[in-house]
């Protein structure tokens, strides 16, 4: 099975969906893993019912946080802001669906942080936000 989650992985890495940038946004955040490079920028557009109309990312890094991006807002897709505020680090495991070291486990869940530090229009993002 685990094989079957790391071809969605290189798959959602090589041919990212929700990669790029919105001209117009309601909410807009970055951060990076200094540890390893990661960086994640994540846009998100609102409707008039407060779902997530549209939802982007841009940035760099390992498989993992791309991937994990790309699957993060695929999900999102939809979903109120109030869904998204209660997005997990478990519901991030479930999307990769495979064992992560600790390491690998900050660059997963870097797009996490990013997306409700935008949605909780902080000023700087914060591990406790995904913990």
């Amino acid at each position: 099975m685990d094989d079957f989650y790391r071809e969605i992985i290189i798959d959602h890495y090589k041919n990212p969906v929700y990669r790029g940038k919105l001209e117009i946004k309601d909410y807009s955040f970055e951060d990076e893993n200094p540890l390893c490079g990661d960086f994640i920028h994540v846009d998100l557009l609102l409707d008039d019912n407060n779902k997530v109309k549209s939802a982007l990312f841009d940035g760099h890094g390992c498989a993992i946080s791309q991937a994990s991006a790309d699957l993060l807002l695929e999900t999102i897709q939809g979903k109120t802001l109030d869904e998204v505020k209660a997005m997990s680090k478990q519901d991030v495991i479930d999307l990769l669906g495979i064992d992560l070291s600790p390491v690998r486990l900050k660059c997963a869940l870097l797009p996490l942080k990013v997306l409700k530090a935008a949605v909780y229009q902080l000023k700087n993002a914060d591990d406790k936000l995904v913990e």
